[in-house]
């Protein structure tokens, strides 16, 4: 067991500029950063298939860690993560202007992975 650091970085794009000239108001991304800060602040994580699932769970019952169970916790896996939870946002805001296509996953300088892909909503 190891634990380290998690940085992202976010690329956006967008078909036309909102009414302040943003391609994303930062200052409404308050949901994301909650959700960032519940999946990956002082979290353990762990693959939804690890052999010591059971004892890891044993320990959040316990409050001994703060356990996300995770399909896949490597660099690349949370980047589509937070790419994907990115688009959920954007989407839900209805109006197809902007969208996500890239994110950066960085443990530390040398430890990075990104996702690039083009949400469908973005080609229309």
């Amino acid at each position: 067991m190891h634990g380290y650091s998690r940085s992202f970085t976010c690329w956006f794009g967008a078909k036309q500029l909102d009414k302040y000239g943003f391609v994303v108001d930062f200052s409404s991304f308050k949901e994301l950063r909650l959700i960032l800060e519940n999946q990956f602040d002082h979290t353990f994580l762990v693959n939804h298939d690890d052999p010591l699932l059971a004892n890891w769970q044993q320990l959040h019952e316990l409050g001994a860690l703060d356990l996300r169970v995770m399909q896949n916790v490597g660099m690349e896996a949370s980047a589509h993560w937070v790419w994907q939870k990115t688009n959920e946002i954007l989407q839900q805001r209805g109006d197809g202007r902007n969208w996500c296509w890239k994110v950066e996953a960085r443990e530390n300088s040398k430890n990075a992975a990104c996702w690039e892909l083009l949400p469908p909503w973005a080609l229309q």
